[in-house]
């Protein structure tokens, strides 16, 4: 099945799928704008990849640290796809992955598994 990672705590919001065969990814301007049509830019990635929640066997999203807005709003919609479609979500933090050499998004699947980050548990790190 596919993978989603979500990562809306940096400088711009990132979308990325993993499959067997092919990863596709977008990033958006980490907008006010942006923020508040968040919903919608995954649906018109997942639209793009040809794909559907039904497609997607597990979520992940970036905790932060990072941009508050960004950080809030990419959990609660997280939180809401879980809650109407049952997909697993793992919150990560690169900070978890410290004594990794090199940390790539297609990675963060296989790193949550090693390090056995919890899944559907929310624990946001925000910037002050």
């Amino acid at each position: 099945m596919n993978k989603l990672i979500i990562d809306a705590a940096k400088d711009k919001i990132f979308f990325m799928i993993i499959n067997d065969n092919n990863n596709y990814n977008i990033s958006h301007e980490n907008s006010k704008n942006n923020y508040e049509r968040l919903s919608l830019l995954i649906d018109d990635f997942l639209d793009s990849t040809k794909l559907s929640f039904d497609k997607i066997s597990e979520i992940y999203v970036n905790r932060g640290p990072g941009s508050f807005a960004g950080i809030r709003n990419s959990l609660s919609v997280v939180k809401a796809i879980y809650l109407v479609n049952k997909i697993d979500y793992y919150c990560f933090s690169f900070q978890d992955f410290v004594a990794e050499n090199e940390v790539k998004y297609e990675n963060i699947p296989s790193l949550c598994q090693k390090l056995k980050v919890k899944k559907n548990l929310i624990n946001p790190i925000y910037l002050s």
